[in-house]
């Protein structure tokens, strides 16, 4: 679990049994919540009883956002005022510290579903009294996603199959016939169009929680830790914006599905600079808290969509980011192994400069793209996931940022960042340090495509058609420097034959390569 449970230090591996010998069930003990699984199917019967652990000390681990701090505390005291008597929530440094108070032992064990990070599943092991049981909260098991890989026979994992083959098995978006809903699998070409010309999508708004009396305690402890202990949180303080109860998480579901779902297809990947929210559905949060399952999530959107006869684009892109992408992505973190998270296939060493790990937008960042994403990430924890693939990761792939720092960075400055979500997504698919395990080519493009998605090259200092000069685009250049750096181990992937080619016939390469070596690490 991430910082508020307390997370776990490296530790030296432990001999783990495979995830198919696990249990499912064990509803005679304590079940122990993480406070990335707090809902209701991460228990086994309706009165089991609960053992929740929350650590204020290991919020001084590692600088995670103050938004985020905030919303997992919630979240975890939430759960606990629901369940009343029948959870126990102790405070403590450690785990083992916290497990020894609640008396957990060989004769009063307690059951905990397999968790989330490589070292909280190393430490569940090793300490007494506790019970591992299978993951929960994904559309498949990690049992199911091996016998699938196995079954590809050699052939290149490829998430479209996957998230093909996940509809099949759970009967999702489906016809009489067994096919696709509407003759294809996949709307993704329907969803690409530029932003209105206006400042907002004509959308409804999404839906707010109501912060109470717990948010109000929660805030007053992370004041007296940042009192106490000075700096210890990045980004900046501000509302709840993400739910932390099943109820909110719920309620932002409908809400979503009923007045924005039909808004979220054709803009998905569009991005305006007042509007950071779009038609997106604000659940990454609550989904990777474990407040809802991602099929019933599924399930309830094809039922209304059906019922209403939705924008199937809309419909569909939505499903296949609940079920596709994110077990996909869940997925890949455990088969890929421990070892993923230092892939470093294109040999990316630079450090995370300040003025980013600050994340400051301020003066020293003058290309509006990213100060206004940096901006956001900065006062909300959350952008959606085009500012973080395109602006966010482009940046770092082109000026070559060590994957696994950024990874973590990630991890820490996001509210629904967690070590499974931004392994995979930022070392493999964003920098693709792992050449190609994840995703198929490099994500990484010029200001152009910036300019077309987006209304942030407006009124910018940089021109996303000029490549050398003071006006030249830094994602323009970054991204020939990139190809440039990088032509020798990308020229054997046919989806990069067509940029390369584009690369010689630039005439203007030299100035631009002496212009990008100058401008090194600096803010653009």
């Amino acid at each position: 679990m991430p910082e508020a449970g307390g997370v776990p230090e490296a530790e030296p591996a432990a001999e783990e049994p495979p995830a198919d010998e696990l249990p499912a069930r064990d509803p005679g003990t304590r079940r122990w919540l993480f406070a990335d699984q707090l809902g209701p199917h991460f228990l086994d019967t309706a009165d089991q009883p609960v053992l929740l652990v929350e650590s204020l000390a290991a919020l001084r681990r590692s600088r995670v956002h103050r938004r985020k701090a905030h919303l997992v505390l919630s979240a975890l005291r939430h759960r606990a005022a629901e369940l009343g008597g029948r959870a126990e929530l102790v405070r403590a440094g450690t785990y083992a510290e916290a497990l020894a108070r609640a008396g957990v032992g060989a004769p009063d064990p307690v059951s905990v579903c397999d968790p989330t990070s490589w070292g909280a599943r190393r430490l569940v092991r090793r300490l007494d009294g506790v019970r591992v049981l299978a993951s929960r909260g994904f559309v498949v098991s990690e049992p199911q996603f091996a016998r699938w890989a196995r079954g590809r026979g050699g052939r290149r994992l490829l998430m479209e199959d996957f998230y093909r083959d996940v509809r099949r098995h759970h009967g999702l978006l489906l016809d009489a016939r067994g096919g696709p809903v509407g003759g294809r699998w996949n709307y993704d070409e329907d969803n690409r169009e530029p932003p209105p010309r206006r400042e907002r999508l004509a959308v409804a708004d999404p839906w707010w929680p109501q912060e109470d009396e717990i948010d109000a305690g929660v805030r007053e402890d992370l004041d007296r830790v940042e009192r106490e202990h000075g700096p210890v949180f990045a980004g900046d303080d501000g509302p709840r914006r993400f739910a932390a109860t099943r109820a909110e998480a719920l309620t932002a579901l409908e809400h979503f599905l009923a007045a924005r779902l039909d808004a979220f297809g054709p803009h998905e990947d569009a991005m305006l600079a007042a509007d950071p929210w779009m038609a997106h559905s604000m659940l990454s949060a609550p989904l990777n808290l474990g407040l809802l399952d991602p099929l019933e999530v599924a399930r309830r959107a094809e039922q209304v969509g059906r019922a209403r006869v939705a924008h199937l684009p809309s419909l569909e892109g939505f499903v296949r980011q609940v079920v596709g992408w994110r077990s996909w992505v869940w997925h890949l973190h455990w088969h890929l192994g421990e070892d993923h998270v230092r892939s470093n296939a294109l040999g990316a060493r630079e450090p995370l400069p300040d003025w980013f790990e600050r994340l400051d937008p301020h003066s020293a960042v003058g290309a509006n793209c990213l100060a206004h994403v940096l901006r956001s990430v900065r006062q909300e924890g959350w952008t959606h996931h085009v500012p973080r693939l395109v602006v966010l990761g482009g940046w770092a792939l082109q000026r070559g940022y060590d994957p696994a720092a950024l990874a973590e960075w990630f991890r820490r400055s996001f509210v629904d960042g967690y070590e499974w979500v931004m392994t995979t997504n930022v070392v493999g698919i964003s920098q693709h340090a792992d050449g190609g395990a994840s995703a198929t080519k490099p994500y990484t493009t010029g200001g152009a495509y910036v300019d077309r998605m987006s209304d942030f090259c407006r009124g910018c200092r940089y021109d996303p058609a000029v490549r050398v000069g003071e006006r030249a685009c830094p994602y323009t250049a970054g991204y020939w420097a990139f190809l440039h750096r990088h032509r020798e181990r990308l020229a054997a992937n046919p989806r990069m034959v067509q940029p390369l080619r584009g690369l010689d016939r630039l005439p203007d390469l030299e100035p631009l390569l002496q212009q990008e070596a100058r401008r090194g690490a600096a803010p653009p």
